[in-house]
């Protein structure tokens, strides 16, 4: 008996072994996921659609196009932010004061140290900046009208010729602007982050 054990332990262990080696299965509906979403504007070399949470999994379209608007206009804001930084930092700022007391915006440092510190802007300055910014993404910046795709907001007012341009043409300018937001988002972060490290960078100059 001790010798038919020891054999099935064996063969046991042998057929777990194979099975470790053995190709993973893969649900048809897990390929046909990955299928819906490939060919998305901004599934790009070299990583293609790219979605490790597996956030859109279910394949849920009304999901995709919710985190598609979502990273569109954090790509824009971050494009808006990463611009203010280099030119603030290179001297550049708005004419006149800030406020009725005389303080030009110049007086005021850049980057983080603008709205959290010593030489920051007022509380109630601060209040004024995020109420417009409210404003804007409640009234201004969203799609009314029904836009041609996810974060159109011209809103049959604003146009700066789009339809004048080719279809390939318009996918063409789409990419570049998600692109271009996907890398001002990681900019702003990494220049959020210098700026608790410190150093001198170039362009940006000291942090």
């Amino acid at each position: 008996k001790t010798k038919i054990m020891m054999k099935l332990v064996v063969v046991a262990s042998m057929v777990a072994g194979a099975a470790a080696f053995a190709p993973a299965q893969v649900s048809k509906n897990s390929v046909a996921t990955n299928m819906a979403f490939e060919d998305a504007l901004g599934a790009q070399a070299p990583l293609g659609f790219f979605d490790p949470l597996g956030l859109v999994a279910d394949g849920d379209q009304e999901k995709f196009d919710r985190l598609r608007y979502v990273e569109i206009k954090h790509g824009r804001i971050c494009q808006l932010a990463f611009l203010g930084q280099i030119v603030t930092r290179a001297g550049i700022h708005l004419p006149g004061d800030i406020d009725m007391s005389g303080h030009s915006f110049a007086s005021y440092p850049d980057g983080w140290a603008a709205i959290s510190g010593p030489d920051a802007i007022s509380g109630a300055g601060l209040a004024q900046i995020v109420a417009f910014i409210g404003a804007l993404e409640l009234g201004v910046m969203k799609d009314i009208t029904g836009g041609e795709f996810v974060g159109d907001f011209r809103n049959d007012s604003i146009d700066f010729g789009w339809d004048t341009f080719d279809e390939e043409t318009k996918l063409q300018k789409r990419a570049v602007e998600l692109n271009n937001g996907r890398a001002a988002q990681l900019g702003i972060l990494g220049l959020m982050m210098h700026e608790q490290v410190g150093g001198t960078f170039p362009i940006i100059g000291a942090m």
